[in-house]
C-alpha cells in the first residue's frame, strides 16, 4: 500500500504583536498574572485586511516553495479552521483561488484545536486510498475575531496565524519501517463538548478552563503514549513533541507524562499564544526552520481541545 509523508512546512503570522503589557492596558490583568497562569508573553493579531484565507495562503505558498512544487501540482486542499465567518466559498476554495491552483478537491475541517491533526490524517487516508497524490494541509485561525476582549480569562490566550504542510504519496509505503505519517488515534468526549465553545452572533470564544486543564493533564498522556505505540516508536525515541499550543501549564506536564525524555518540546505558545488549528503546524515549521529537529526524525503531533476532541500521529520530519 502506498503511504504518505510530509515533505515541507510553512507558517505565517501577522506583523502586529500584542504584548501582555498591551493587554494590561485593555483589561484588568498584568504580565505577571498572564505569565504565571498560562506562560504566554506575546501573541500576533491580524488586522481587518488579513482574513483567514490570506494567512492560510501565505503559509501554503511558503510550504510549496520549500517542497519545490507548483500550486497546480496539488490535487487536494484541506483547511482546518473554526474561524471562517462565511460558509461559502470555503477557506480551502479561497486558498486554491488565491494560489491559482488547477482543480483540486477542497474541504474545510472544523475540529477546532485538533483540526490540523484531523486534517493531516484525512490527507494520509486519501492518499493511501488513491484519491489524491499531493495534498496541502493547512491549519489557520484568526482567534482575534472571536475573542471577548473584556474577559481577562480568555482574551489573554488567543493569537492569529497559519501553518501548512505539503503531503505527498510515498511509493515505499511502510516497507522501510519508517512510516512517513503513522496511524492516527482520534476521538472525543461528547458529554464534555461544551467545555470549549465558539457560539453566538457575533461568535465569541469561551471555555471552562479548569475542566479543560484537568482533562488534558490526566486523560491525554496515556492516549498520546498509545499514538506512539501504534506508530511503533517508543516515547523516549521521539525527537520532538508538538502538542496543541493551548497553555504552557498544560503542555509541560502532558509532555513529561508522555515520557519523551529526549525530545524537543514545542513551546511556541510563549510567543504566539493559542492559535487553535494553526498551532501545531506553525510550531513544527519553526522547529524545522531553526534546525532543532533533523530530517527523518520522529515527531509526535497531538491536537486536543474544542469538542473535547483529540487526534494524534507520529510523523517523520521533512
Amino acid at each position: 500500500m502506498t503511504g504518505s509523508r510530509v515533505v515541507a512546512l510553512g507558517h505565517y503570522q501577522p506583523a502586529k504583536v500584542l504584548t501582555n503589557d498591551d493587554l494590561a492596558a485593555m483589561v484588568d490583568t498584568s504580565d505577571e498574572w498572564i505569565t504565571s497562569r498560562v506562560g504566554i508573553k506575546t501573541r500576533h493579531v491580524g488586522g481587518p485586511d488579513e482574513p483567514v484565507d490570506e494567512m492560510a495562503a501565505h503559509a501554503a505558498a511558503k510550504a510549496l516553495a520549500t517542497a519545490g512544487l507548483l500550486p497546480t501540482d496539488i490535487d487536494l486542499v484541506l483547511v482546518a479552521t473554526s474561524t471562517a465567518m462565511d460558509r461559502s466559498p470555503s477557506m480551502s476554495a479561497r486558498v486554491a483561488s488565491r494560489l491559482g491552483m488547477g482543480s483540486p478537491a477542497v474541504m474545510d475541517i472544523n475540529v477546532v484545536c485538533s483540526g490540523f491533526t484531523h486534517a493531516l490524517a484525512t490527507a494520509d487516508h486519501a492518499i493511501r486510498a488513491g484519491a489524491a497524490t499531493r495534498a496541502l494541509v493547512i491549519g489557520a485561525d484568526k482567534m482575534a475575531d472571536i475573542a471577548d476582549w473584556t474577559d481577562r480569562s480568555t482574551c489573554v490566550l488567543l493569537g492569529d496565524g497559519a501553518g501548512a504542510a505539503v503531503v505527498v504519496a510515498d511509493p515505499r509505503g511502510d516497507a522501510d519501517g519508517a512510516v512517513g505519517i503513522g496511524p492516527v488515534l482520534w476521538g472525543s468526549v461528547p458529554e464534555m463538548g461544551r467545555a470549549v465553545r465558539i457560539e453566538g452572533t457575533p461568535p465569541r470564544f469561551a471555555q471552562e478552563g479548569q475542566s479543560v486543564y484537568r482533562w488534558a493533564t490526566t486523560q491525554l498522556p496515556p492516549i498520546a503514549r498509545k499514538v506512539c505505540e501504534r506508530a511503533g516508536v517508543a516515547p523516549e525515541d521521539l525527537a520532538a513533541v508538538v502538542l496543541h499550543q493551548a497553555n504552557l501549564r498544560i503542555i509541560e506536564p502532558v509532555a513529561r507524562k508522555i515520557g519523551a525524555v529526549n525530545a524537543v518540546i514545542a513551546r511556541d505558545v510563549v510567543d504566539s499564544g493559542n492559535t487553535s488549528a494553526a498551532s501545531i503546524p506553525m510550531a513544527l515549521s519553526k522547529l524545522i526552520e531553526r534546525g532543532e529537529v533533523e530530517s527523518g526524525a520522529p515527531a509526535l503531533l497531538f491536537g486536543f481541545g474544542g469538542n473535547l476532541s483529540y487526534a494524534g500521529q507520529v510523523i517523520r520530519c521533512p
